[in-house]
């Protein structure tokens, strides 16, 4: 039977919301095609008249997680410009990290995505950047732009893998796992502060 064009829409949205889900819970490669059928209230079958393979489902349900927690910072920061150390907090939280199942997918995948197909990969890379460019204009107007690039790319890398890390060692140790986040946290917001005072300094001495 034929669905329409709203059904398959709806159809191919549970499925992605299932994929990243679960993808994020358990890994991409902890989890099969059946399963996020399933989840999505779908049949197997049906799946595959969306995606063609697991590794597009995989790149696709990357993408629709990383774009549904944008859309959110997006929310949270309004009419606003959040500063860097404001971004900060928010990623480098125990709200990021204990949400794991909607929570950013980077910090949920970075540790496999190097084993998957290209196609994730390029998602995985596409989402770094956007997060780059978005930390990057917050830093300090007066930071040349190569440094800011730097600084932005550094944090990003940063901030995936402190919040890895404090997931790790959560369960056995709580006090560790904050403070792997608030340590991260300030170093970056110090680095931020100490880049910005050496351009004042440079200009003033100019």
């Amino acid at each position: 039977m034929r669905v329409s064009k709203e059904k398959a829409a709806e159809n191919r949205h549970a499925l992605l919301q299932a994929a990243s889900r679960l993808f994020r819970k358990r890994g991409i490669d902890g989890v099969g095609v059946a399963e996020v059928a399933k989840e999505a209230g779908l049949t197997h079958g049906a799946l595959y008249a969306h995606f063609s393979s697991k590794d597009e489902l995989a790149a696709a349900a990357f993408s629709h997680g990383f774009a549904g927690n944008m859309a959110d910072t997006r929310a949270w920061a309004g009419d606003r410009s959040p500063t860097f150390e404001e971004y900060l907090a928010g990623y480098l939280s125990a709200d990021m990290r204990d949400r794991v199942e909607t929570a950013c997918p980077m910090a949920a995948s970075a540790s496999e995505v190097g084993r998957q197909d290209c196609a994730v990969s390029v998602s995985f890379t596409r989402a770094f950047e956007e997060m780059a460019a978005t930390l990057q204009h917050s830093l300090e107007p007066t930071i040349p732009a190569s440094e800011k690039r730097r600084l932005a790319v550094a944090a990003v890398a940063a901030e995936i893998g402190a919040i890895a890390a404090s997931r790790a060692v959560a369960k056995t140790d709580p006090a560790l796992a904050d403070e792997v986040l608030r340590a991260v946290r300030e170093t970056l917001g110090l680095a931020h502060k100490a880049q910005a005072a050496g351009v004042e300094q440079a200009a003033a001495s100019a």
